[in-house]
């Protein structure tokens, strides 16, 4: 994609019924991890119901349910909550690095709750970076039906070919991957070195990074500057701001209440 590894599926039809809300959907509404993350740890045995390990992602929980993971109860959902955070480059998007590099959640300030972040940024990538306390939250707007705008400012090296560039609107196809539409305009040159502004509505992993390399561009910088209606700002690097809860109810109108499991 971008540097938004963003999951390109279709929402499931999902309803809660008698039989309770599915278990990964439950944790990830109280901001344990994103539903696949949490599918994982039902893999690897983590999590229990009633103390039994779970097998299945399909199980549901009923409000009243003890849930477990690592041995610890997790809490009931809270309040929705969403927060601007500019990530430098350096830093990993994701909770544990096997190689031990530091990421983007080592940085937060004390007292933040367990956040998940909304797609991501590579390692060499900076700029806007959202994180929720609500997995469904953050899968909701990474699906690519949201059609949100992700505007980005990209330092390139090589020549820049303007014809070629507004051609990607029409989509770009690079070593048999077949990329959608991106807007993008040369804003300067000095040298060797360029600086773009593109914009996409959805993309693939290091999106950016693959179709400049098919216009022979080198990315020497990437930096997002906005995600749909939320923008980096003035944001200063490892800066973090909480979105006023008005603001996200406009930009998310129908942002369903957290239901309840008691567990504990």
């Amino acid at each position: 994609m971008t540097d938004d590894n963003t999951e390109n599926t279709a929402p499931e039809m999902e309803t809660s019924g008698p039989k309770g809300e599915r278990i990964a959907k439950a944790l990830a509404r109280a901001g344990v991890a994103s539903r696949r993350d949490i599918e994982r740890m039902i893999e690897d045995g983590r999590i229990k119901l009633g103390g039994q390990i779970v097998t299945h992602p399909a199980t549901f929980v009923q409000p009243g349910d003890i849930v477990l993971v690592d041995g610890k109860p997790v809490d009931s959902p809270e309040r929705t909550r969403l927060w601007r955070y500019h990530k430098p480059d350096g830093l990993m998007t994701t909770h544990k690095d096997p190689q031990g590099r530091q990421t983007v959640f080592d940085t937060l300030p004390e007292g933040m709750p367990r956040v998940i972040s909304v797609g991501r940024l590579d390692i060499n990538s900076e700029g806007l970076l959202l994180l929720t306390n609500d997995g469904e939250l953050a899968r909701r707007l990474e699906l690519p039906g949201n059609s949100w705008v992700r505007r980005y400012r990209v330092r390139v090296f090589g020549v820049v070919d303007e014809k070629r560039l507004a051609s990607l609107i029409d989509g770009f196809e690079y070593e048999g991957v077949r990329y959608g539409s991106i807007e993008a305009a040369l804003d300067s040159t000095k040298g060797d070195n360029s600086w773009l502004t593109v914009s996409l509505r959805e993309g693939k992993n290091r999106e950016i990074r693959r179709v400049m390399e098919g216009l022979n561009l080198h990315v020497s910088r990437l930096i997002r500057l906005s995600y749909g209606p939320f923008q980096l700002g003035s944001l200063k690097a490892r800066e973090l701001e909480e979105v006023p809860g008005k603001t996200l109810r406009e930009q998310v109108p129908d942002l369903p209440a957290p239901k309840r499991h008691r567990t504990r």
